[in-house]
């Protein structure tokens, strides 16, 4: 969760514009030439910044000899960030459909010719870094889910980085059931993390399944929507490698129906047979 203060950087504010707004909601009303002396903003700047908060929507300007600006309220500054926010990306999405056709017409023959040159074998995953990338692309998956997602993962150290599509998965009526490694198998600090994790789970997300393996997993990751027939489905996975550090591993992306599938009886015969309850 943000800090207060790392709220102006979320805000896209400049240095001088987050100076100016933190200094205007303690100060209250005041002048363009008092705000400067009180923020050390250089005077032949202060009106730019002023004037760049009021055209997004932060404060309010006071006519007079001199003009007065003032803070809206903390609550009305967060209202209108987003607000903007909703703005842009309108106007975004009207641009980028504006020039699908003619990008479309340009490009896609480029790429089914390139496609053509592809092997079944090299269609069947492709590759993004763990940390950031693998989780967006874990936050994905949960978000594209309509029917199941299963979790394998020795804590769910990572849980809180994907929690809003947790949870708005949960909300779509998504099953989820997650397979955690049994703690006594954990090292003390990733054990405390699984623990905390666990009573999140217990406490907010009672309709979650889980389970820990009593025998270690060769791989971790999220699968969603298998099918027997081998037609559908989502993957992301990565083998167990302790000799490589984190920032050196890669994450394996797979829509490959039967290989996720495959992954799919590959937990459901673990969360049978070579689990117990967390409880």
């Amino acid at each position: 969760m943000p800090e207060p203060d790392d709220v102006f950087d979320l805000l896209g504010l400049t240095e001088y514009e987050r100076t100016a707004l933190r200094e205007l909601i303690s100060l209250g009303r005041t002048t363009a030439p008092n705000l400067a002396e009180a923020t050390g903003i250089p005077k032949a700047r202060i009106y730019g910044v002023l004037d760049a908060l009021s055209d997004r929507g932060f404060l309010k300007v006071i006519p007079g000899r001199p003009k007065e600006y003032q803070a809206k309220h903390p609550d009305a500054i967060l209202d209108r960030a987003i607000e903007n926010q909703r703005q842009d990306f309108e106007q975004f999405e009207i641009t980028i459909e504006d020039a699908r056709a003619a990008f479309l017409a340009e490009y896609e023959p480029r790429f089914e010719r390139a496609r053509e040159d592809i092997s079944p074998a090299a269609e069947l995953f492709h590759v993004v870094d763990v940390g950031q990338p693998s989780e967006r692309e874990t936050r994905r998956i949960y978000e594209q889910a309509t029917e199941e997602v299963s979790v394998l993962s020795k804590s769910f150290e990572y849980f809180d980085a994907i929690e809003p599509a947790f949870e708005g998965a949960l909300d779509r009526g998504v099953e989820i059931s997650v397979l955690m490694l049994d703690p006594d198998q954990l090292a003390p600090t990733n054990r405390e993390i699984q623990q905390s994790i666990v009573d999140e789970l217990r406490a907010h997300y009672p309709s979650v399944g889980v389970r820990f393996s009593t025998k270690q997993l060769p791989w971790r990751g999220t699968l969603a929507d298998p099918s027997m027939e081998y037609d559908s489905g989502t993957a992301i996975l990565l083998v167990q490698e302790d000799d490589v550090p984190n920032h050196m591993r890669q994450a394996a992306i797979t829509e490959n129906g039967s290989f996720v599938a495959g992954l799919k009886r590959f937990f459901d015969l673990v969360w049978e047979y070579e689990s117990e309850s967390s409880e």
